[in-house]
């Protein structure tokens, strides 16, 4: 038995338009074609693949066993083909093959998944490189262009080579577990009192914010470089800590955490800011992710995912 020769792009096409449409007939009108066009069409892809696709003993024919489960890869290398021409016409027009975007830990998830939702809907032939990092380390990787552009927090010093714009803030509450002994004080909690107690601090591995610290009010704190690993370490009753709103509603609601209301500690708004080098033109996909993060409307409801 011979191998199976390659078959043409034509004739995969012509092969799933046959399904598509209902039929050989179908399918000419479809393409444009005779009938039999369509049908000496499959008849040499048959005989490429050495393999019949369509049952022909009824009045209409239909796949085979073999003929469905090559129609998916039919189906998969048009898909990629179609794909491929679609970069290439995007990219003809200056249009970006990738964008790499870093965001702060503490920007709002569910803000993220709307914007790169509509992202993926307006350029879907562009690939997106999406990290999260904390403090310095956004900055780190737009300066050595590690990412195109970041949506950094607040940090002392913003490098000569970068641009950056206001994008609103995130809302930060000091939290810990209802078990806590912190959870037990009536009132507001003085300064004096928090600071005796293990406090949760987000670190990064960034040089730009190496030995800065920023709302650590703890004279003993544990340093992590992980939000999920604070979160449950809040739950869990170790320490207390600031955490993004977003973050903690579903736990605050539910009881599981409980928000403190410390003199210097309390409600925080982390201002964010839409980061990239001054001299790398961002293309058309760039751009309009920047302007989705300057005008967003950071009073929309948060959804539980």
């Amino acid at each position: 038995m011979r191998d199976p020769g390659l078959p043409s792009l034509e004739q995969l096409r012509v092969f799933t338009a046959v399904i598509d449409h209902g039929g050989f007939a179908h399918a000419a009108r479809a393409l444009h074609r005779t009938q039999s066009v369509i049908s000496y069409t499959v008849a040499n892809l048959e005989d490429q693949l050495n393999i019949a696709l369509f049952d022909r003993s009824k009045r209409k024919p239909t796949l085979t066993e073999a003929g469905k489960a090559l129609l998916s890869d039919a189906r998969a290398v048009l898909m990629r083909v179609d794909s491929m021409r679609a970069r290439a016409k995007a990219l003809g027009s200056g249009m970006e093959a990738e964008v790499s975007l870093v965001v702060d830990v503490m920007f709002p998830t569910c803000h993220l998944v709307r914007i790169l939702d509509a992202f993926q809907e307006h350029f879907p032939t562009v690939a997106m490189r999406l990290h999260t990092e904390a403090l310095g380390a956004v900055t780190q990787m737009v300066l050595e262009r590690r990412a195109n552009v970041g949506l950094s927090g607040y940090t002392v010093n913003t490098p000569d080579a970068l641009e950056r714009e206001a994008a609103g803030h995130a809302t930060l509450l000091p939290v810990c577990s209802p078990l806590h002994p912190l959870a037990r004080l009536d009132g507001g909690i003085p300064n004096a009192v928090a600071r005796e107690h293990l406090q949760l601090v987000l670190t990064d591995r960034s040089k730009l914010t190496e030995g800065q610290d920023f709302g650590v009010l703890g004279l003993r704190d544990w340093r992590l470089g992980d939000l999920g690993a604070k979160h449950a370490l809040l739950r869990g009753g170790i320490g207390w800590g600031s955490m993004p709103e977003s973050v903690v509603r579903d736990d605050l609601e539910n009881g599981r955490l409980v928000e403190l209301k410390i003199q210097d500690g309390g409600t925080f708004h982390y201002p964010l800011f839409v980061i990239r080098r001054k001299d790398e033109e961002p293309g058309p996909a760039t751009r309009w992710l920047i302007q989705q993060f300057i005008e967003l409307d950071h009073t929309l409801p948060h959804p539980i995912f």
